[in-house]
């Protein structure tokens, strides 16, 4: 009696420690000894009430999320809490959008797709916005063969009239007029969507057209200044010759008055000396 007493105590002991401390995985070498050196026929497995602490755990955390999800974590992070706890937190993050009322319209679609004859996947709009390299968005939707939701309002009207026909009760009626009506909106949001990503690819598309146009008048501009700063350059040359020869032609005007008062004076002087000599005679003129 006193070894399944010790046992007992020692099991619950380990649960306090376990849930106190989620890292204390393992009794204390001294239980492990009294417990095994027991006489007792009772035995007990530590890992399982642990592993269920640890569960009840995370389901306090994550009260959301399903049993099977919470052990899988624990069991990819070996019993570490708080791995545990970075894990699910990441994963609910990464599947907020996705897993936030998925049963619920499953459900919806699947009783309006017997009622129908339609599938699912029928009555969601397909639409998805292809990225190309060069950054535009290009909006594209799925042929209408391939989806069977009305086109305009009169077979939205015809629809709403036959779901209401085929209803059995009320409660059924306002099941499929709730689910005629989430069609009807995710329609509208599909298309408004749609025309939106189309208005915006064109003037996308405008704009880039208008850049292409800035950027060649820019390139013409660019080569008007070139060809004018040339210009501009032969003609400050042509200047600068200008003045140069400006400056010869004075000194060359200075050097030409000076010649000619040069001959002048020597004209002078010649006739002063056929004046003076004596002896009259004819000079020959290329000479004198």
């Amino acid at each position: 009696m006193s070894a399944i007493v010790c046992g007992k105590r020692s099991f619950f002991e380990d649960i306090d420690a376990a849930s106190s401390s989620p890292a204390a995985a393992s009794p204390p070498a001294y239980k492990k000894f009294r417990c095994s050196s027991s006489t007792s026929p009772v035995r007990f497995t530590y890992p399982t009430p642990i592993q269920m602490s640890l569960v009840d755990q995370l389901k306090a955390l994550f009260p959301d999320l399903e049993i099977q999800i919470l052990e899988k974590a624990l069991e990819e992070s070996l019993n570490d809490l708080d791995l545990a706890k970075k894990n699910l937190h990441e994963f609910c993050l990464g599947h907020a959008n996705g897993m936030t009322g998925t049963n619920a319209e499953e459900n919806a679609l699947g009783h309006a797709n017997d009622m129908t004859g339609t599938s699912a996947e029928e009555n969601a709009t397909v639409e998805r916005v292809v990225t190309q390299t060069d950054g535009d968005s290009v909006p594209l939707q799925e042929p209408q063969t391939q989806n069977n939701l009305p086109a305009d309002g009169a077979e939205w009207v015809d629809l709403f009239v036959r779901e209401m026909i085929n209803a059995t009760s009320i409660d059924d009626a306002k099941s499929r007029a709730a689910t005629i009506l989430e069609s009807l909106e995710k329609s509208i949001s599909s298309r408004a969507r749609v025309e939106a990503a189309q208005s915006f690819h064109k003037e996308n598309v405008m704009l880039k057209e208008q850049i292409e146009v800035v950027l060649r008048d820019n390139i013409i501009l660019k080569r008007a200044v070139a060809i004018q700063h040339e210009r501009q350059k032969e003609n400050d040359e042509k200047n600068q010759e200008v003045q140069h020869l400006k400056q010869l032609l004075a000194q060359y005007q200075e050097q030409l008055r000076t010649l000619e008062a040069n001959n002048y004076a020597l004209t002078l002087r010649l006739q002063h000396a056929q004046m003076s000599n004596s002896i009259p005679r004819r000079f020959h003129p290329d000479v004198f």
